[in-house]
């Protein structure tokens, strides 16, 4: 099995029409956690572990050769439309993976097996409480928010549904009776924006959970994909832009804050960016702190959208999925 370096990641991406990352106490608008006088708003790291979950769930249905790949967060229904608790998910991962649940005599058996056959969990950690048995797994990989690398406006916008909710009646005269048009619907949407989120990768805790470094290649694989392959025209369309994976030789060392040393540059007479070609992204900060360090990094890799323009090189291997 091979092993997991400590590392970091930078993912940068872009949306445009929609809004990735709703606030539930703000209408359905953005998230905003820096004010309205700063206009950035920001993503939590829920929305980018569903894109990963999501693109393994899609690519490996059957948990893969190994049954391995499984996702135990996720929603799945019965036939008769119930929705499934987490007790029943764990059993379902552990039938299709052809463990006997009665052979697993305690919590600490079912957490071990759970790591062994479930990719989030060997990821991300997991809360576990079924009746009398429960435990909590830190996962090794934990994202930061995601803060968008300028200010934006996002719009408040509404339009007609064509069809009514229900059928209408004819009378005898020859007249419709009940609603003959469609509701209302309003929504908010953000025009443009970029966003920046960091990562941490922890090689000690990725022993603990069984994470391999396949593990972490499909993770990779997954952010950039994953963002391609999401569909919901309310969080809008998404595209990977640049993606930067850090590996040390210490397993104790991080940078750190690495979304901060990246700057959005936006072209002049532009005050808020409604288009990729509205932003060079520049990493000259990026690279000076790297350079730094380069007695503690092992590896660094680069995934770049061809489109993205930027200012300043990364002393990196480039690569595309």
């Amino acid at each position: 099995m091979d092993a997991v370096r400590s590392g970091e990641l930078l993912f940068i991406k872009t949306v445009k029409d929609g809004i990735p990352n709703r606030d539930p106490l703000a209408d359905s608008d953005a998230r905003r956690l820096f004010g309205e006088d700063d206009g950035r708003i920001s993503l939590s790291d829920v929305s980018v572990k569903r894109d990963v979950r999501d693109f393994v769930l899609a690519k490996y249905p059957d948990g893969g050769d190994a049954k391995d790949k499984f996702v135990f967060v996720h929603e799945e229904r019965t036939p008769e439309g119930k929705l499934l608790g987490r007790g029943s998910l764990v059993e379902k991962i552990f039938e299709q993976a052809g463990i006997t649940v009665k052979d697993l005599k305690s919590s600490e058996e079912k957490r071990r097996a759970l790591c062994e056959h479930a990719y989030d969990v060997r990821l991300f950690g997991a809360v576990y409480s079924v009746s009398k048995e429960s435990f909590h797994l830190t996962g090794p990989v934990q994202f930061g928010w995601a803060h968008s690398l300028h200010p934006v406006e996002t719009q408040y916008v509404q339009g007609t549904v064509v069809m009514p909710s229900k059928d209408t009646t004819s009378k005898e005269d020859g007249s419709e009776e009940g609603n003959t048009q469609g509701t209302i619907w309003t929504t908010w949407y953000l025009p443009f924006a970029m966003f920046a989120m960091p990562a941490v990768i922890n090689a000690t805790i990725a022993k603990e959970t069984g994470m391999r470094g396949d593990d972490v290649e499909l993770m990779l694989e997954a952010l950039w994909k994953g963002t391609l392959y999401r569909q919901a025209r309310g969080r809008g369309f998404q595209q990977p832009q640049l993606l930067v994976h850090i590996e040390y030789t210490d397993p104790f060392f991080r940078i750190g804050y690495l979304d901060e040393t990246v700057r959005a540059d936006i072209g002049s007479g532009t005050k808020i960016p409604t288009a990729l070609q509205d932003i060079t992204l520049d990493v000259t900060g990026l690279n000076d702190r790297i350079s730094r360090y380069m007695d503690r990094i092992a590896r660094i890799r680069v995934w770049k959208n061809p489109d993205l323009k930027m200012i300043g090189t990364l002393d990196a291997e480039e690569l595309s999925f």
